[in-house]
């Protein structure tokens, strides 16, 4: 038996098992509970059966940055790091098919991607001095101007004098994604972050990586076998927290009490209140925001392309998952796909679809797939910041864990991982033992 406490981890996606990873690597015997039967919360992936075969997708395109420095950690930790494909190029394609690059050249940051900016096609001159004089305030107000939290993405970029093609087609491309919200809903801070962090002060900071698996290998059993003081309990719901006398007894399960010596909270924000109503949270402030994933076979190769950025349509990106034949398609903040008939969607991808890669029009559908995500992420909207709670509860044994905690980063990965860190750092210090993991 561990001579060391023991820590209780409520929720299996990223934030938990971060969480668990930092202190099982310290030697903490910690047991994550997951109420559905595989790990990764919202970034995962299931098998679909459909009348062809059994096929494995993820529930929606998950990528990252280098500059998300702490999930790659998380990665490197479990040893699935070689299975990211970093990609240097972003390609851009116009209705037509028209493609543009963008890639590092022989500039040092954060004129890196300047010479092939210069060439990008779907932009005129006057869009690109706009961008340019755009990447510059950004760079130099992130972190200095203290209304950025109080306004809106849209706003700032109004505000800089943006050319209406630059924002459609630049802007809102890039920041509805890596944000997973409309450009007038978002905070200002965070779309700032996107370019101050990930764009510009590093000449590889930019490169986009793709899992080359299936979502779910990446937290696979071989995945943890080396901490050997974390233990995974799928298909194990929690209900509640257990409060007597103003102490925490455990976590309520399936008619059990499970104890340990701290818990950790890594569930999504609307499930905190009837799992833990004793901490008295609010959270009226916080809203969701969905995405959309749209898997598409067809009988034949329909572009070269690993990935793709489309313009001036509903869907978004596009992800080639095995040699042009299974693509995915991706549409951030899609709340107008949410009443849509999935047949519907299916068929509004396919008719874009066609006008980016015309050989999708004589190919065959061989069979598709829509999950929406309903909530995907939280709204990243102004005055939101100071609104989410941090990792120390009133409790001195509970923490929280979550995109949604305030972990420096909006509703993603690098987010999500961040704040199991943190929660981490907290469980620790709480134990007379001060640890750092945050990257």
């Amino acid at each position: 038996m561990s001579p060391n406490p023991s820590v209780a981890i409520v929720g299996g996606g990223l934030a938990g098992l971060s969480t668990a990873l930092a202190l099982g690597s310290i030697g903490y015997p910690v047991t994550v509970y997951e109420a559905r039967p595989f790990l990764g919360g919202r970034a995962t992936s299931y098998s679909v059966n459909t009348a062809e075969e059994n096929v494995t997708i993820d529930n929606c395109q998950h990528v990252l940055l280098r500059c998300c420095v702490n999930l790659i950690d998380f990665y490197q930790r479990l040893e699935v790091i070689e299975r990211i494909d970093f990609w240097r190029e972003f390609y851009w394609i116009e209705p037509g098919g028209r493609v543009s690059i963008m890639k590092r050249g022989r500039f040092r940051a954060p004129f890196h991607l300047a010479e092939s900016f210069a060439k990008l096609r779907f932009l005129a001159a006057a869009d690109k001095l706009s961008i340019a004089r755009g990447l510059l305030a950004a760079r130099k107000e992130y972190g200095k101007r203290i209304d950025l939290e109080r306004i809106t993405m849209l706003d700032w970029l109004r505000e800089k004098k943006q050319t209406a093609r630059a924002i459609a087609r630049f802007w809102r491309q890039v920041l509805v994604s890596a944000i997973n919200e409309d450009l007038d809903r978002m905070a200002a801070v965070h779309g700032l972050q996107v370019f101050a962090l990930g764009f510009l002060p590093k000449v590889d900071s930019y490169e986009m990586g793709v899992p080359a698996v299936p979502l779910g290998e990446l937290y696979s059993e071989k995945a943890w076998a080396r901490y050997v003081c974390v233990k995974l309990a799928p298909r194990t719901p929690i209900e509640r927290l257990r409060v007597e006398n103003g102490r925490i007894e455990g976590l309520e399960s399936k008619g059990e009490l499970r104890k340990a010596n701290a818990y950790v909270l890594a569930v999504p924000f609307e499930r905190i209140p009837a799992l833990a109503p004793e901490l008295g949270l609010d959270f009226s402030s916080f809203a969701h925001s969905p995405i959309t994933g749209i898997h598409l076979w067809f009988d034949r190769q329909v572009t070269k392309l690993p990935h793709a950025t489309l313009l001036d349509r509903t869907i978004q990106w596009m992800f080639n998952k095995d040699e042009g034949r299974y693509l995915q398609v991706v549409v951030s903040a899609s709340r107008s796909l949410l009443e849509m008939p999935k047949s519907e969607v299916v068929d509004l991808a396919l008719k874009e679809l066609k006008e980016f890669f015309p050989i999708v029009a004589d190919a065959k559908l061989e069979r598709s797939h829509v999950v929406k995500e309903m909530r995907a992420t939280f709204s990243a909207a102004p005055g939101l910041e100071e609104k989410r709670p941090r990792t120390a509860t009133d409790f001195p044994n509970v923490f929280l864990a979550g995109d949604w905690t305030r972990s420096g980063w909006p509703a993603t990965m690098e987010g999500a991982v961040r704040s199991g860190y943190l929660a981490a750092e907290a469980v620790a210090k709480s134990f007379g033992n001060p640890q750092r993991f945050l990257v």
